[in-house]
C-alpha cells in the first residue's frame, strides 16, 4: 500500500475549496487504510482477534441478560401500576439466628377492614414447604409450589384457566378440597389434557382438580407452571399437616393509582401498629408495587451486566496493545513511502490522520465482526438453555449496546494508534528516504 500525498491547502483559496481538499484527503486516507487491510488480510485478522473476542463476549452477555430482564419486566408490568404486594421481611442478622418473620392471617383481616382505598385483596399462603411439596397421581409424583388463595387471584395476576374453572368464594368458605393446576404440574402427574374431575393426593388429603391454568413460562429458572392453587381457607386448614407456620403474602390494588404512595404509607403505619414495632425498629415487612419490583430487577440486571462486561472488556485493552504493535511494524515497513509522500508535499497532519484512520478501521472491523458473532453466540446459547429450561427468553441487543461497542472499538483503535501515527508523522523526509 502506498502512502497518499494529500493536497495541501493553498494560500488565497476560499474556505469552500479548503473544505473540499480536506474531504478529498480524508477519503484518500480511508481508501488507503482499507487497501492496507486487504493487502495484509491474515495479519489484520490476527491483529483484531482480541477485539472480536472482547466485543462478542460483551454483546453475548448483554443480549442474554437484556432478553431475560425484558421478559421478567413485562410480566411484572402486566400486573398493573396500581398493584401492591405486602410480604414479610427478615433482616440478614435475624435470618442467621434462625428468626424468620411471617405475616399472620390476622394481618389480612385488619388490612381488609381498616384501610380504605384498596380493592382486590388477595392472600397467597404457602400450603407446603417454601421450596415445594409432593403431589401424587397414582405412581406419578410432581414437586412444585402449593399455594392457597382466593378468587381475586386470577384478576390481580392476570392468569386464567384454560380448562375447567377457577377457585370460587363458595370453595373458600366451605374449605373444599379442590385445586387448580399449572400446565407443568399436569404434565408431571401425567394427567390428560383436560384434568378436571381427576383427584390428586397432597399429604394425606385427596383433592379434586377443577381447573387448568394457562401456561406462563419460566422466570429466573423457576417454572411458573409448576404450581397448584387451592382455596385460602383450605390451605390454612391443611397447613398444620404440611408445615408448622403459614407463610403469607398479600396482594391488593389501590382504587386510585394517583394515591399509591398514600396507600403505602397507611398500610405501613397499620402493620407497624399490629406488629408492635417501636419508632427505632425497622419494618419486619415490605410493601412493594409491581412497577417497583420490575425497576429493581432491571437495575440489578443492568449492574450485573455492566460488571461482567467490564471484566470481559479488559481483553479489549490487550487487543489495543496488539493494534499498536502491528501499526508500529507497519510504520517501520513503510518508512521510505512516508518519506516520499512528505517530500512530495504531504503535510504532517495528513500522515498522522492516515495512520490513525487505519488503526480505527482495524478496530471498527473487529467490533462489527464481534457484534455479529456475539449475537450469534447469544442466540445459540439461548436455544441451548431453552432445551433444559423451557420458556427461556430470546436474546435482545439494545441499539445503544451496538453503537457503544462500535464506538468503543474505534476509540481503542484511535488511542492505541496515536503513538504509531505520531511516529510516522514526525519522520524527517531525508532520513526516511535513506532508510533501507
Amino acid at each position: 500500500m502506498n502512502v497518499q500525498a494529500a493536497p495541501a491547502p493553498l494560500l488565497g483559496r476560499d474556505e469552500g475549496t479548503r473544505f473540499q481538499e480536506w474531504v478529498y484527503a480524508l477519503q484518500e486516507c480511508l481508501r488507503s487504510a482499507l487497501a492496507s487491510v486487504r493487502a495484509h488480510t491474515l495479519r489484520s485478522f490476527l491483529t483484531v482477534l482480541g477485539v472480536i473476542i472482547g466485543i462478542s463476549s460483551v454483546i453475548c452477555v448483554f443480549a442474554l441478560m437484556q432478553g431475560l430482564t425484558r421478559s421478567i419486566t413485562q410480566q411484572f408490568e402486566g400486573l398493573g401500576s396500581s398493584t401492591l404486594t405486602l410480604s414479610a421481611y427478615t433482616p440478614l442478622a435475624d435470618g442467621l439466628r434462625g428468626k424468620i418473620n411471617h405475616l399472620k392471617p390476622s394481618d389480612l383481616e385488619q388490612l381488609r377492614y381498616r384501610v380504605d382505598g384498596i380493592t382486590n385483596i388477595t392472600p397467597l399462603v404457602f400450603a407446603g414447604a417454601r421450596f415445594g411439596a409432593e403431589v401424587r397421581n397414582g405412581t406419578n409424583i410432581a414437586n412444585g409450589q402449593l399455594f392457597g388463595t382466593t378468587p381475586s387471584y386470577q384478576d390481580v395476576n392476570r392468569v386464567y384457566p384454560v380448562r375447567g374453572r377457577f377457585i370460587t368464594r363458595q370453595d373458600d368458605e366451605s374449605r373444599r378440597r379442590v385445586v387448580v393446576l399449572g400446565e407443568q404440574m399436569r404434565k408431571d402427574l401425567k394427567l390428560p389434557d383436560d384434568p378436571t374431575g381427576r383427584f390428586v393426593l397432597i399429604g394425606q388429603e385427596w383433592f379434586k382438580v377443577v381447573g387448568l391454568l394457562e401456561p406462563r413460562g419460566v422466570v429466573f429458572g423457576q417454572n411458573q407452571d409448576s404450581i397448584l392453587l387451592m382455596p385460602y381457607q383450605t390451605a390454612l386448614a391443611v397447613t398444620g399437616v404440611l408445615t408448622q407456620q403459614p407463610d403469607l403474602w398479600i396482594t391488593f390494588s389501590a382504587t386510585d393509582s394517583d394515591s399509591l404512595d398514600d396507600v403505602k404509607h397507611r398500610v405501613t403505619a397499620l402493620m407497624r401498629r399490629l406488629h408492635n414495632l417501636k419508632a427505632d425498629q425497622e419494618n419486619d415487612f415490605v410493601v412493594q408495587s409491581a412497577e417497583t419490583i420490575a425497576k429493581t430487577i432491571s437495575s440489578i440486571s443492568l449492574t450485573l451486566t455492566l460488571v461482567v462486561s467490564g471484566v470481559v472488556g479488559i481483553s479489549l485493552l490487550v487487543s489495543g496493545v496488539g493494534i499498536m504493535n502491528i501499526m508500529l511494524v507497519s510504520v517501520t515497513e513503510r518508512t521510505r513511502e512516508i518519506g516520499i509522500a512528505k517530500a512530495l508535499g504531504a503535510p504532517r497532519q495528513f500522515i498522522l490522520i492516515q495512520f490513525l484512520i487505519e488503526a480505527m478501521v482495524l478496530a471498527a472491523l473487529g467490533g462489527v465482526i464481534g457484534i455479529v458473532l456475539g449475537y450469534g453466540m447469544a442466540f445459540g446459547l439461548s436455544k441451548l438453555i431453552a432445551n433444559s429450561l423451557e420458556g427461556f427468553p430470546s436474546p435482545s441487543v439494545p441499539w445503544w449496546a451496538v453503537l457503544g461497542s462500535c464506538g468503543f472499538s474505534a476509540l481503542i483503535g484511535m488511542l492505541f494508534g496515536i503513538l504509531p501515527a505520531t511516529k510516522a508523522a514526525n519522520l524527517v523526509p531525508i532520513d526516511a528516504l535513506r532508510y533501507e
